[in-house]
């Protein structure tokens, strides 16, 4: 006797209230599952998987984490049969626009009262990232952001920051404070050596030029830690 075959029903085939777009169109934005939007990104999956198929096996690799998914490079989503480096960088691209517009809704004159202030301000800067980056937030003398810059980028395990390159783009800003900030990838939040070492030559010089040091935050994505509010400035 002849044994049929399961054949992958392609999404077009579905009914239309199932199909990730269609349901977009009709039923909004906010309805489609993570996957469903992953699938509208890659728009097919393969010779086994529908596009939602593969967005679930996508997601469920790292857990259903959106941040865990973020960090990935177009080699490490390429692996997956059906995702090319087209559909890889289509992921990436949109997990960045993302991020961008967190970052954007924390940007403009910001006034910067504590260390929360700071945090929420940095955080889309380094969300995302397994690697280290330095950078400065600068303020104006009554504390208003005037603006932020990358100082350096390093690996996993650290970073250079240069303290003559971070006074002279804050004076070339007309900076009157400033809060430096850096991330560990690996989620501790205690200071190194180095950061305790970076922090006081900064605090020390910034006095002799009347550009003053309010903080160092260590960003990780579970939270922060000030050097601050840790009574070590």
């Amino acid at each position: 006797m002849e044994q049929l075959c399961p054949q992958k029903l392609g999404i077009k085939l579905w009914a239309e209230a199932d199909r990730p777009r269609e349901k977009l169109i009709t039923l909004g934005r906010r309805l489609l599952t993570d996957a469903e939007l992953i699938a509208i990104l890659i728009g097919t999956g393969n010779t086994k998987e529908t596009a939602v198929d593969l967005s679930k096996r996508i997601l469920a690799s790292y857990r259903n984490d959106l941040d865990a998914l973020g960090k990935l490079s177009v080699k490490e989503l390429s692996k997956f049969k059906g995702v090319g480096e087209a559909k890889a960088i289509a992921i990436i691209a949109a997990l960045e626009l993302g991020r961008r517009r967190g970052e954007t809704k924390s940007a403009g004159r910001a006034r910067i009262c504590g260390s929360r202030d700071a945090f929420a301000l940095l955080k889309p800067v380094f969300a995302d990232l397994n690697h280290e980056e330095f950078w400065i937030l600068m303020l104006n003398r009554a504390n208003l952001v005037t603006g932020k810059c990358l100082i350096s980028k390093g690996g996993q395990s650290g970073t250079v920051a240069d303290p003559k390159i971070i006074f002279k783009l804050a004076l070339e800003h007309n900076a009157a404070n400033m809060i430096l900030a850096h991330n560990h990838p690996s989620g501790n939040l205690q200071p190194s050596n180095a950061d305790i070492g970076i922090t006081r030559k900064m605090v020390e010089a910034g006095k002799m030029m009347d550009l003053f040091v309010l903080d160092h935050l260590i960003v990780t994505d579970q939270g922060y830690y000030s050097f601050a509010d840790e009574g070590l400035i």
